[in-house]
């Protein structure tokens, strides 16, 4: 990365690397968002990890802005309007979400090879994580609305470009896993792969990453949040989105499909987070021995590989 690029290349990013495009970030979305009137006098970070968010102080406004997840989603601001229109279409029906921005268009926004796009900014009250009973109940209230929205999706987004691109990388950038893992993983893909690509169930929009830390406590109640991934396809899919061994999110979902249904999808959103941390493992090493444990636990659950 140069400073007169600060869009990330397909290289490893070093420390230096990261630190730069996270000052990029802020930079970049105080600019846009002074072009469009709004005043930034403070601007906070409130999360750096595959993307930036910053509240862009005094405003009600958060910017989110794609830095690492880039390397993996070409173009990214095809993700980044998908998300804008199915919050947005949310946000009109009375749906629990945290809305586009209103202060400033939401974009997407491009700024010195950064996209960006703005929302208003739901104030957390608590540090809880909602339970799964909870997190499946609103989660079939979201499907419903979202039977409605009337734009076009693309089926399973994010396996079915993550796992690939993922795995492309892991191979490319080297000295990640072992060739055994490798294989490994590109057999599993594989194998899952018919069923993603052409699934038998009934298909819908989603969220796309429906997990409970993607639901915000405020003081207006739980808000569904990050709909980067949203997408077409079966319920499983999002139904999948926790560790749920009890089954405890799928019982407060009603007529939700059954655990052989559940079952491939979860094997895929297990598959789907193990590439995407070794994929992005240059920029962010934090969470190699949790991609590792999950790496173990699906080769037991796979035993035709083995």
């Amino acid at each position: 990365m140069t400073s007169s690029d600060n869009k990330p290349s397909n290289l490893p990013l070093t420390s230096d690397d990261r630190a730069a495009l996270t000052a990029s970030a802020v930079t970049a979305s105080v600019a846009v968002a002074a072009a469009h009137g709004l005043r930034v006098d403070d601007p906070k970070v409130l999360a750096n990890a595959y993307a930036v968010r910053v509240h862009l102080r005094p405003a009600p406004v958060v910017a989110r802005i794609s830095t690492i997840t880039a390397l993996l989603r070409t173009p990214i601001e095809f993700w980044l309007a998908r998300e804008v229109s199915v919050a947005g279409f949310l946000a009109a029906q009375g749906a629990p979400v945290v809305a586009p921005s209103d202060a400033i268009p939401p974009g997407p926004h491009h700024h010195n090879g950064l996209v960006m796009s703005f929302w208003r900014y739901a104030q957390p009250v608590s540090d809880a994580v909602p339970d799964l009973a909870v997190t499946g109940r609103m989660l079939a209230e979201l499907h419903s609305v979202l039977r409605n929205y009337p734009g076009d999706l693309p089926l399973l987004a994010a396996p079915l470009n993550d796992i690939p691109h993922g795995l492309e990388r892991i191979e490319r950038v080297g000295n990640i896993l072992t060739a055994s893992d490798l294989t490994f993983l590109r057999d599993v893909y594989e194998h899952l792969l018919p069923q993603l690509s052409k699934p038998v169930e009934p298909v819908q929009p989603l969220h796309g990453d429906a997990h409970a830390y993607n639901l915000i406590p405020t003081a207006d109640g739980l808000l569904w949040n990050d709909f980067e991934d949203t997408c077409i396809g079966p319920v499983a899919w999002d139904l999948s989105s926790m560790v749920d061994y009890e089954g405890t999110m799928a019982a407060a979902y009603p007529n939700a499909p059954n655990p052989a249904t559940l079952e491939p999808y979860r094997k895929a959103r297990q598959l789907h987070g193990i590439v995407w941390v070794y994929a992005l493992l240059p920029e962010l090493p934090d969470w190699a021995q949790q991609a590792k444990t999950s790496l173990d636990d699906l080769r037991d659950r796979i035993k035709f590989e083995a």
